[in-house]
């Protein structure tokens, strides 16, 4: 849903509408299940209060979004290089 909504090749101003519609899905599949923290910053507050094994799993909430960025990237730039 999301890839190719900033494309040039996409409708102008859809972008925002599509984002906002996954991120919200991603918070009503993943909040019920996980308690889904989307924002790394989110989750690094309550870590550094709680301390022990928050702060040592704290590490995957900020390389994860960074990793899955980059294959997100590579992934567009195979499917649809401009």
């Amino acid at each position: 849903m999301i890839l190719g909504s900033t494309s040039k090749k996409a409708a102008a101003g859809f972008a925002p509408i599509a984002i906002g519609l996954c991120l919200t899905l991603i918070h009503l599949i993943g909040i019920p299940v996980t308690n889904l923290s989307v924002n790394p910053a989110r989750s690094t507050g309550p870590a550094v209060f709680v301390g022990g094994w928050a702060l040592e799993q704290l590490w995957l909430f900020w390389l994860a979004p960074l990793i899955g960025a980059a294959l997100g990237a590579l992934v567009y730039n195979w499917l649809d290089p401009d």
